[in-house]
């Protein structure tokens, strides 16, 4: 069972959950519809098995048939259900979470964890560390498998819950112990136990200067080459706030620190390359950017397997930037003139890391008409300068206060689920600010053609005015 990779994570509710899957719609004429199933009902068990997240749902319910207990609200009384379907067809069911008892939350002490650098003021909902199996299958999550026991193991493996993204870190006991905490061991010994049932994984390593780099990368790059089944391995630099107890600087300020990293990774890239036919081992973006090296060219990013990752975003824009601007020379001159008539700019709201990339975009074709905006995190401090962790107050506080004539480009990333910034600070209320400054806002991916698509749309004399320049 492989899980389909979404560019968003969905997560599912931190809430405890009553026995089984609340039903949050159903799709008129499907089975479940036939059976008389309506949302606000609980399935609470599936051919006799009770049901834990929708994992045992997809797993239980893959046959024609399959026999329900459906609580009902109502009455308060659960009853038999026999579902039945033609082959290829969608039982029209939809739950309300992924998880149906509950996220299962971290048991490490992590010392590079980000949620314990938090403002004190900082809603509780972020301090929440989930490190649940299920939403790494299902949803991407990165996982240290240090709470997985004997059955979660079994179930991963009978299951063939594929790939598992697992944050490793290091491999030597004693450093393990003091990144993770007491725990640590459980989660290499879960880990090997993947590989050896040959389930394919995707590795994480947060580097923390002094601690896991150096020779004891070197450790566990080495044990990573010896397992095949790790199809790809991330690192990424540790960050930190202004309000760590632990950490006050990173690779960010060290652009040698930097370079060694990269030439240490370099000869494992080129072996898997030349045996495996792909890179495997990659470096996130923000290495090439401390160690002021031009990011590897497309073919070195396997496919992107780790994009969300923050592996080969940059790559990835500078190639989309280069076919826009090549493919759509006529299309981005029209806009470039329809802004000009009007006498309007635009500005892409962007993290400092991403400035160089979107700045170089705008300049390649837009003739000073549409700029990046690079919003310096003060909320969070130390070296936090990604376009994810843009929160509201340093956005509305280093946006000009007058916004006449001009398209805001908010990145949609900015933004959870729910719409709201990581300082709980909701989309509506940023776009009524910037519209009361004068100002266009419109929401949208943070790639060339998401951006060029977004100000066409600004743009368009038939676009709905009711909209109020959003979207």
């Amino acid at each position: 069972m492989r899980a389909s990779q979404q560019g968003r994570a969905d997560y599912a509710s931190t809430r405890p959950q009553a026995t089984g899957a609340v039903v949050a719609s159903v799709e008129e004429g499907s089975p479940a519809w036939e059976a008389g199933i309506e949302p606000g009902m609980r399935v609470e068990t599936v051919n006799g098995k009770p049901l834990r997240d929708i994992i045992d749902w997809r797993w239980e319910a893959s046959d024609a048939t399959c026999q329900l207990s459906v609580f009902t609200p109502d009455d308060g009384l659960t009853y038999p259900c026999t579902l039945e379907r033609e082959a290829g067809q969608d039982w029209g069911i939809e739950f309300e979470d992924v998880l149906f008892d509950g996220i299962r939350t971290c048991v490490n002490a992590c010392q590079f964890c980000f949620m314990r650098m938090l403002p004190d003021d900082a809603r509780a909902s972020l301090s929440l560390r989930d490190d649940d199996y299920r939403l790494s299958f299902l949803q991407g999550n990165f996982v240290t498998l240090t709470n997985v026991t004997d059955d979660d193991l079994a179930r991963i493996i009978e299951c063939r819950l594929e790939p598992m993204n697992v944050s490793l870190h290091a491999v030597s006991p004693d450093v393990r112990r003091s990144l993770i905490g007491p725990h640590a061991q459980r989660g290499l010994d879960v880990l090997q136990a993947l590989c050896d049932a040959g389930l394919e994984v995707h590795g994480q390593i947060v580097l923390c200067a002094g601690i896991n780099d150096g020779e004891e990368l070197r450790r566990t790059l080495d044990w990573v080459e010896e397992r095949d089944n790790i199809t790809s391995l991330a690192l990424v630099p540790m960050g930190y706030t202004k309000y760590s107890r632990n950490f006050s600087h990173s690779f960010s300020e060290d652009v040698e620190a930097s370079r060694e990293v990269v030439r240490l990774i370099e000869p494992y890239q080129r072996r898997a390359r030349e045996r495996l036919g792909r890179t495997r081992f990659q470096l996130s973006d923000e290495f090439y950017l401390d160690a002021q090296l031009p990011v590897p060219e497309s073919e070195t990013y396997d496919g992107y397997p780790q994009f969300y990752d923050g592996i080969g975003m940059l790559r990835s824009f500078l190639d989309e930037a280069r076919d826009i601007c090549q493919d759509h020379a006529d299309e981005l001159d029209g806009i470039v003139d329809a802004l000009r008539s009007r006498g309007l700019r635009a500005l892409a709201v962007c993290g400092e890391a991403a400035e160089g990339v979107i700045r170089g975009f705008c300049a390649a074709w837009a003739r000073g008409l549409v700029s990046a905006l690079a919003i310096h995190n003060d909320y969070y401090g130390g070296d936090v300068n990604v376009t994810g962790l843009i929160v509201s107050v340093d956005l509305l506080a280093q946006l000009p206060k007058d916004l006449s004539g001009t398209v805001v480009l908010l990145p949609e990333v900015m933004f959870n689920f729910d719409k709201v910034t990581l300082d709980g600070g909701s989309q509506a209320q940023i776009l009524d600010e910037i519209d009361r400054r004068g100002g266009r806002a419109v929401v949208c991916q943070t790639t060339p053609s998401a951006m060029v698509d977004a100000l066409r749309c600004q743009l368009d004399p038939k676009r709905d005015q009711a909209h109020d320049g959003r979207s």
